[in-house]
């Protein structure tokens, strides 16, 4: 019975790979993607890399506003996910099994979750830029609408892992269903939301760069100027600047997850 089971497996992965390897042959022949090409074009994309992309001491005089940019692209990530983080709350509250008000509202806010978490966030940027303009405003709604997608499916499972004997222990003394989410849902769940909540800060922080520049704010803005002016030295001073904070606010990100979990 192992032996059938494990031919059965083994022909299945056999056809898996082989549609895989398909698709791709075929979609390099639909794109005229020529793999060979690309291999060969590596080490010359490495040269110019290092002929182009280094920090000279003109660019460091830029330093002082990349960093004013960087540090709106940081307030703008940590507002939109702090507040994106309120309503999800709410909403998953109506949405999980341990904390919903009724069937209808489970399902509507389940619904909402999934069409605002699958909907990409430079697509929101790019609907939203046809409302808004190209300003800080559009920027922040579209990192809003994103994580308030993401964080209200995350808070919903998180809630529905809760232990239901304590829910059910509060609601066996008559406790109100708001006396239930703040006595024993919220204290339980709220190291791990505390933990999506600065995951998410870190993917904003990262994607608001994308975002500003199609909204033309931030430090996505500053990057899109000087690389379409090409200037590349200041480009690359950028580029440097936000892996390093990125990599800053993750190593904070990480010792504050430890503290609280």
């Amino acid at each position: 019975m192992d032996s059938k089971a494990f031919k059965k497996n083994k022909r299945q992965m056999t056809i898996f790979w082989l549609i895989l390897i398909g698709i791709t042959v075929i979609s390099a022949k639909l794109t005229d993607f020529n793999i060979i090409h690309g291999i060969q074009t590596v080490p010359k994309a490495f040269s110019w890399i290092i002929s182009n992309l280094y920090i000279t001491e003109e660019s460091l005089a830029k330093m002082p506003s990349i960093m004013d940019k960087l540090i709106e692209t940081i307030f703008l990530s940590i507002t939109s996910t702090t507040t994106a983080s309120v309503l999800a709350l709410f909403l998953a509250l109506m949405g999980s099994q341990t904390t919903k008000v009724n069937n209808f509202f489970a399902s509507l806010s389940r619904i909402v979750a999934s069409v605002y978490r699958n909907i990409p966030i430079v697509a929101w940027a790019l609907i939203l830029l046809l409302s808004f303009g190209q300003n800080a405003l559009t920027g922040y709604f579209a990192l809003f609408l994103a994580t308030f997608g993401f964080l209200t499916r995350a808070f919903t499972e998180t809630i529905d892992e809760t232990s239901s004997s304590s829910v059910e222990g509060l609601r066996a003394t008559g406790a109100t269903y708001f006396q239930v989410v703040s006595k024993a849902v919220i204290p339980e769940c709220s190291p791990q939301m505390i933990s999506w909540i600065l995951y998410m800060i870190e993917t904003n922080i990262r994607s608001s760069t994308l975002v500003g520049i199609l909204t033309g704010t931030g430090i996505g803005f500053m990057f899109d100027l000087y690389y379409k002016s090409m200037n590349y030295n200041v480009v690359s001073l950028i580029t440097m600047s936000i892996v390093l904070v990125v990599i800053g606010i993750e190593l904070v990100s990480n010792y504050v997850r430890r503290v609280i979990l």
